[in-house]
Order: structure tokens, then sequence, then C-alpha cells
């Protein structure tokens, strides 16, 4: 699911690059579908491993992996919203309210990135670099494109449709960053040997 999330936000970077927006939003729809199916995918999967007899630590994986479909799902829905809000921006807007989103975007692929190693290797210190990114990074990213959008709509009241949809791409880009946090943070616990979901699945 984070491989798929990777491609929904390459599609937005390949797309400014060639400043050719069309068809994004298909794009980013299509990787969504493949989202939603691998989600029910791992969900069965999870659930099938449930009923088995697994060990604790086994347990607190496919926990981790259960816990966190709804999260990955959500970051796919960001993702795809963001692709589609800045297909229909391009076409009646500047290019700086465009480059705003860039180092956004840019720092959630590499997020999405050291993500997926940390979880295929159970790497504790990738797992906190996410969080370290989003905490240091991210909110300020997203703080300036706000201000921006607010400067944009003070100076240009005539953009006020382009200004909001800045400001909403910036806030669902804040929040598919919160997502990543929140497994990141279930990823730690699991390497610390902390189970907290076990307990409360007992």
């Amino acid at each position: 699911m984070l491989s798929i999330t990777l491609e929904q936000l390459d599609a937005v970077r390949d797309a400014n690059d060639r400043a050719e927006f069309a068809g994004l939003t298909l794009r980013a729809k299509t990787l969504e579908r493949e989202t939603d199916a691998l989600e029910r995918e791992i969900e069965d999967a999870c659930l099938h491993a449930f009923a088995l007899g697994l060990s604790a630590e086994e347990l607190a994986f496919h926990l981790l992996v259960f816990r966190s479909l709804t999260n990955l799902e959500r970051v796919g829905d960001y993702a795809f919203t963001v692709a589609r809000d800045l297909e229909a921006l391009a076409p009646r807007t500047r290019s700086a309210t465009l480059q705003d989103a860039l180092p956004l975007v840019r720092l959630l692929s590499e997020m999405v990135e050291r993500l997926a190693f940390a979880f295929a290797e159970r790497d504790l210190p990738a797992a906190r670099e996410v969080m370290r990114l989003d905490f240091e990074q991210v909110d300020a990213l997203y703080e300036q494109m706000q201000r921006a959008s607010l400067t944009r709509l003070l100076e240009r009241p005539e953009d006020t449709e382009v200004a909001l949809t800045a400001g909403r791409m910036a806030r669902n880009l804040e929040r598919l960053g919160d997502h990543l946090v929140n497994v990141a943070e279930r990823l730690e616990a699991l390497v610390l040997g902390h189970f907290p979901d076990i307990d409360r699945a007992g």
C-alpha cells in the first residue's frame, strides 16, 4: 500500500515536471482503487492469521498491520484528493501556487520510502526518522503553504477559489503525514516490545 501511495505522489511530481496535468486525477484514482483492493486482501489475510495459534510477537505484528490499514487507506485518499485538486487548479493559476506544494510532496515521498523500509526491516531509526520529519518539517511546510494561500487571497481576491483549493491541498498533505506517523509510532512500539494492542485485544 505504501508503494502505491508513492506512485500517487510521484505522479503529482511528474505532472508538475512536465507541466502536463491532464489525466492526473484518472491515474491517481486507478491507484486508489488498487489501494482499496489491497486493503481488503490484507485485512482478510490478517483475520485468517488471527484464527491461527500465533505467538505474542506474531500477534503483535498482525495487529500492527491490521490497525494500520485504515491509516494507509486514508493516506491513499489524501494523495488522490491532492492529485484531483492539482489537475483542477493547474489551468487557472500561476506556477507559484503549484510550486508551493512541491516541497511538501517531495518530503512526504521521502517519508513513505523510509516508512516502507522501516516496516520491511523493522528498523527503529527509520521509523523515528518518519516521526522527526513530520514534526520538524511537514508542519513547517504546511504552515508556509497556508500563509502563502492567505497572502494570495488578500492580494488577489478574484483568486478566492484558487487560494482555498491550495489551502485544502496543504491540509490534505499535512494529514497524509499524520497517518504515516501513526503507523511509524505503532512500528516503534512493536520493535521496542511494547504490545498494548495485545492487552486490549485480550
